[in-house]
């Protein structure tokens, strides 16, 4: 901002240049200043100036509050005070919320294990579960055109096949590995090591904190039996509040996930991904000979999602910045994983639920600008910095 107050000083500076000069030379005074400052005010530079420094007065107080008579502040203050009880009412209205989700989850329950029954090969489903219209089907009927160009004959001849030839698979394989791989913010938590394990995912389910006076959730993420741990179930606990913060009561939104906990998985010998070994050489200051230490470090893995970073009781306030960002990101994986994935698990894995995002984002993106263009410049994230690093390659796209 003080390059924005710099470059508006310099434009003032300027402007002053200009009428001395043109009074020096013996122009009427009334007569020259207008259009030196006219064709100052046409340069870009100077008009950014300008525009950074009246945003920046934007959002600076006016002062109006403070010049109100004590006893109109005194009713701010009751309005202030009836804003409070407020955010407790809506606190508890979002406590019945969470309760009532307790309710329906056991309704969802006997859906998704029917799902998982589908999944792993539990169960074949019959031919009325089945009777769904699919893409192709639809196609064809909005395609009048369709039977001239295709002979029926032919057409079921090559699905006999195809069946035929897929009748030794079970289940739906890949299934879970294929929905995470789908997501964005998953798959890049994915790497290739991860995949043979999320191969033997079998179903995800959400479990919500009955106890009273308690909001939270936990995922279950089940495994077959596998080469990598012990573990048949992997959870990851995550305790909500809703309930204004006594030291900021207006910033209360909803509830909100304030700690999170994972859990032990059991590696079997050499299989453990979230860990890697390293050699490094180490010189002897005196002797002058090296030495090669192994050391072992964290890997890059989808399962060091069950191992998220840790706030010590009554620190929240003095979280280190890094620390804060992953929690958040860990927090929002959570609320995508239970609100959206678990239960629309075939639409992520079809990729519908994926058209759906993009058509929601895409709404979002036009309401931000003028015909959808991107501005870096009211992007407060921007930085210039990450375009130069990019590879030539990306910069093209």
């Amino acid at each position: 901002m003080a390059d924005a107050e710099g470059k508006a000083t310099e434009a003032v500076e300027d402007v002053d240049e200009v009428e001395e000069v043109e009074e020096e030379e013996g122009g009427d005074v009334v007569n020259v200043s207008p259009p030196g400052l006219v064709g100052l005010l046409k340069s870009p530079q100077v008009l950014a100036a300008v525009q950074e420094r009246l945003d920046f007065l934007q959002g600076a107080p006016s002062g109006y509050i403070q010049s109100l008579p004590k006893s109109v502040k005194r009713r701010i203050k009751a309005l202030k005070k009836l804003q409070f009880e407020a955010a407790k009412i809506e606190a508890e209205f979002y406590k019945e919320v969470h309760d009532l989700e307790c309710k329906y989850a056991s309704l969802y329950t006997p859906l998704f294990d029917k799902r998982k029954d589908v999944v792993t090969a539990a169960k074949e489903p019959t031919d009325e579960e089945c009777d769904w219209p699919s893409d192709d089907e639809k196609e064809e009927k909005d395609d009048e055109d369709v039977k001239n160009k295709i002979k029926i004959d032919d057409a079921e001849k090559a699905e006999e096949k195809t069946d035929n030839e897929g009748a030794d698979v079970k289940g739906i394989p890949g299934f879970w590995l294929t929905v995470f791989k789908n997501v964005e913010m998953l798959s890049e938590m994915i790497q290739d090591h991860d995949e043979p394990i999320l191969n033997c995912l079998q179903d995800v389910k959400v479990k919500f904190s009955e106890v009273e006076s308690t909001m939270g959730f936990v995922l279950e993420f089940y495994f077959e039996t596998n080469d990598f741990f012990t573990n048949t179930v992997l959870t990851k606990h995550y305790t909500m509040k809703s309930e204004p913060d006594e030291t900021d009561p207006f910033s209360f939104e909803g509830p909100e996930i304030v700690k999170c906990e994972g859990c032990q998985i059991d590696w079997k010998k050499g299989k453990n991904v979230t860990v890697k070994t390293i050699k490094k050489k180490q010189k002897h200051k005196g002797r002058g000979t090296t030495r090669t230490v192994t050391k072992t470090v964290q890997n890059d893995s989808f399962f060091n999602f069950f191992s998220p970073p840790t706030v010590p009781e009554g620190e929240e306030e003095d979280m280190d910045e890094d620390l804060e960002a992953l929690l958040a990101a860990d927090f929002e994986i959570g609320h995508f994983i239970r609100d959206r994935i678990v239960p629309r698990a075939v639409l992520y894995f079809t990729g519908e639920a994926l058209e759906n995002d993009d058509d929601f984002d895409e709404e979002g993106e036009e309401e931000d600008g003028e015909d959808g263009e991107y501005d870096e410049d009211a992007d407060p994230d921007y930085n210039p910095q990450s375009d130069s690093q990019k590879p030539e390659e990306c910069k093209q796209q």
